[in-house]
This record gives structure tokens, sequence and C-alpha cells, in this order.
């Protein structure tokens, strides 16, 4: 690493009362969950605002402060516009999607996958989604193992397994109500510490006209190759695509009370994506005059070492953590979820009760963590977050994602298209990106062009199951009502 900074008494004071806060929390919220619904969905009785704030908290992390900071202080503002493809994907699926999942009247997308096309799809997609949620949280953890590589001056690995730690210690006690308790104290950190940032930052640099005037192309929004059309199109089309097909997300959606309460929590979440990347990567811009030739995935970080005093710096790192501790959280329940229901108790113990699948959901959520933490430790050798991100986002998220966000939409496609849509989203997007050597942004939009013809054709050109014709009819009768 670059930058070795130990942290002061009072810096290690601040994070040990928050780590001692959000144990707190967990535990105490462990009192109310009596069931695996409790666990998971929190009852049906989670507030709108409530669900609101977890579910920006889901979808945040510190890979916006790696990672999206990385890209700001290359680039400029122009991580700003990459990473609003959030909001216009929250806000889209707020609008399309938010009541039909309440009128699904699920508890994970794998009973609606059920639902929707049959046992074999619910199987086969909760195979391959546990596998791509793995993968996808491994980014997630490499890059709080990098914050506390870099602010705590101990190895990446130990920084990660650390990580994984802390989370288990308060998510496998009060399942989904400790996610959510917990989301709404450190989204309150995470903006006060953040606040503070941008303004010690800006006045660091001379201020916002200075900078401007320093650093003319970084105030250009559509600077670099990300900037350009293709990119952005493609990027903000796998973004749509993939977060309205986030478990986490879909969850957040299904333990609201109704409809109304679904889209308002849906509406605030894209609010809350808006607002926080202009005060989250400011600072990273600013980093890049005041810093110039960093590292880019570490430049926020060295710059909160320069800038934040003592005690100051350790509410940063606590809101750093904070955002990935919070997804990770959401992630593991979301996925044990899926394990524990969707395979364990549908394959291996359907009469299982309630005091066992609550243990096995805790179990499972070991096991998920273990396995993100193993694959955290070598993403730095596979190009870094921002990259290793977007290529399993195009390669393997949106074929996964795909038959849940479209299939809700459109009735036709049925099990030999969900087939077809995962086998070639899969093999074509290797092809293009790998074999024919496309540049990323038009090799992912062949790809996705590819994957929604096929899963369309496929209902088309193979006939549906009378079964499966019957549950599908069942289905879009409870969505139409």
């Amino acid at each position: 690493m670059s930058v070795t900074t130990p942290l002061s008494g009072l810096d290690f004071t601040v994070i040990a009362a928050y780590f001692a806060l959000m144990l707190g929390a967990g535990l105490f919220m462990g009192r109310f969950v009596k069931s695996s619904k409790d666990f998971f969905s929190g009852g049906k009785k989670v507030p709108w605002w409530m669900g609101a704030v977890s579910s920006y908290m889901a979808m945040i992390s510190s890979f916006v402060f790696i990672a999206h900071a990385g890209v700001a202080y290359q680039d400029g503002v122009v991580a700003i516009l990459v990473f609003w493809s959030t909001v216009v994907g929250v806000a889209l699926g707020a609008w399309i999607f938010a009541w039909r999942w309440q009128r699904a009247n699920v508890t994970t997308p794998m009973e609606y996958l059920e639902r929707r096309y049959g046992a074999w799809v619910r199987q086969f997609i909760s195979w391959c989604g546990v596998a791509f949620r793995v993968l996808d949280n491994m980014v997630r953890l490499y890059s709080l193992g990098l914050i506390a590589s870099v602010l705590l001056g101990i190895p990446l690995s130990t920084g990660i397994w650390l990580g994984v730690a802390i989370v288990l210690a308060y998510s496998l006690v009060g399942g989904l109500w400790s996610v959510l308790v917990t989301d709404v104290i450190q989204c309150g950190i995470l903006f006060t510490a953040a606040c503070a940032m941008l303004f010690l930052s800006l006045d660091a640099a001379g201020g916002l006209g200075s900078l401007r005037t320093a650093l003319p192309d970084h105030f250009n929004p559509l600077n670099g190759h990300r900037g350009t059309f293709l990119f952005l199109a493609a990027y903000y089309l796998i973004v749509f695509i993939k977060y309205n097909g986030h478990w986490a997300f879909i969850q957040r959606l299904t333990s609201v009370p109704d409809e109304k309460s679904a889209i308002k929590m849906g509406l605030l979440t894209a609010v809350l994506l808006l607002i926080f990347p202009i005060i989250a990567l400011l600072p990273a811009i600013a980093a890049r005059h005041l810093l110039p030739g960093i590292n880019p995935e570490e430049a926020y970080l060295t710059l909160c070492t320069k800038l934040l005093p003592s005690g100051a710096l350790g509410l940063m790192v606590s809101a750093m953590l904070a955002a990935t501790l919070s997804t990770l959280a959401a992630e593991f329940n979301v996925t044990s979820s899926v394990l524990t229901k969707d395979i364990y108790a549908r394959l291996f113990r359907p009469n299982s009760g309630e005091r066992e699948r609550l243990a096995v959901a805790r179990v499972g959520t070991l096991v998920v963590a273990a396995l993100v933490a193993l694959g955290a430790q070598m993403v730095a050798g596979w190009g870094g977050a921002f990259e290793v991100n977007k290529t399993l986002m195009a390669l393997v998220g949106v074929p996964i994602v795909i038959p849940s966000v479209f299939g809700i939409l459109w009735k036709r496609p049925n099990t030999a298209g969900v087939v077809a849509c995962v086998v070639t989203g899969v093999v074509s997007g290797a092809v293009f990106m790998k074999v024919l050597n496309l540049s990323w942004e038009v090799a992912t939009l062949a790809q996705v062009g590819a994957c929604l013809a096929v899963y369309y054709l496929g209902g088309v050109l193979v006939p549906t199951s009378a079964r499966e014709q019957a549950s599908k009819d069942g289905l879009f009768r409870d969505l139409s009502c």
C-alpha cells in the first residue's frame, strides 16, 4: 500500500464506540425475532422511510469511496453521472415494479420465480443467484479491506476478515430488523462525516471556483471514455436491470405494508442516491489537485488522513465502514434467505420447523460470508474494484436477473426462455469480451440484446406446459387486481 496511517487513540475510541452501538442494536433487535419470516421480511411491518434508508444503504458501500472515487480522481464529475445510473434505475423501478412486487405476495424473489415459471426455474436461478451474489459481494468486501488496510495500517486480508466478523456479529442475531435499525444509524453517521469531508476538501483546494480553474476537464460531465454515449447507455441499462432484480431491493419492497408504501420507499431511495454522490465524490476531485500522482483507488482515503483531525478521522473511518457493513449485512441476509427457503427447505428438509430453519439461516449466513471473504482477496489481481464490478455485472449478473425483471412485465416468456437467456448471456458475454475483444460497452449492449431476444423467443418457439401456464395465469391475475 502506498499509505499506512495509524489512527490515534481518540480515533480508535470513536470506532470502538461505533461498533458497540451497532452490536448493541443488533442484539436488541434479536429479541424480537421469533421466526424465519421475522428474520427475512420483518413481518411486513417495516415503515416505508426505514425501508428506503436501508435500501439506499444496501446499494452503496465503501465501493463508492474506492471505485467511484477513483473514477472521480481520474476523470472528474463524470463519476457522478455514472453513479446516477442508480437514480434512474431505482426511480423507474419504484414506478414500474414496486406495486407489482407487493401484489406478487412473496417474501423472496425465488418464490415469485416459482409462481412465474415453476419449481425447476426457482432452483436454477437460486443456485445461479447465490453464486453471483458471492462474486458481487467480493468486490464490496475488497473495498472495505482496502479501507482498513490504508487507514488502520493492517494487511488487506486481515481487514477483509475483520469486516466479515463485524457484519456477522449483529446480522446473525437480529436478521432484517437488525439490518434496518443499524442502517438508519449508519446513514446518519455516513452523511455527517461525508459532509464534513466535503467542506474540508473544498476549503483546502481554495473553494469550488479555484478547483474548477485548476482542473477544467474534471468538470466536464462527459470527460474520459466513461463519458461517451455508448458507455453511459450500456452502464445505465445494466444498472437498471441489475438493481430492479436486486434481491435486497426486492426484499425491502415486499417488507413494507402496502403498495403505496413500496412506491414511496423506492422514490425516497432514489432521492438519497441523487444527493449522495455530490457529497462523496467532489473530495476525490479535490484530491487530484491536492495529491497528484497517487493510486486513484486510495485518493479519498489518503485525503482523509491529510485533512481530518484526530477523532474526526475515526468518525470518517466509521462512516466508510458503515456503508459497506450495511450493504454486506443486507446481502448476507437475503442470500441466506434463498439458501434456507429456496434450497434447503425445498430440496432437503421440506418439513423442517421454524427453529431448524432459523438455525440453517444463520449457518447459511456464515457460509456465504466465508466464501465472500476468500474471493475478496483476489479482486486486486483482477483489475480493481470498478473494473471487476462492471465485468461481473454484465457477464453474469444481467443474464440471471432478466427473467425476474422482465418476467413480471412480459407474460409470453417461459422456462425455455429463462435457460436460453442465462446460457446465451454468459456465453455471448465471454465471447464478445474475451474472444472478439470488443469494447466493454459494445459487448454489453450486444449481450443484453441477445439475452432479451432469446428470452422472449423461448416462449414463442417452445410450448409452455399446462402447469406452468396455469401458474403464470394466476400470477398475472393477481398483478392486474
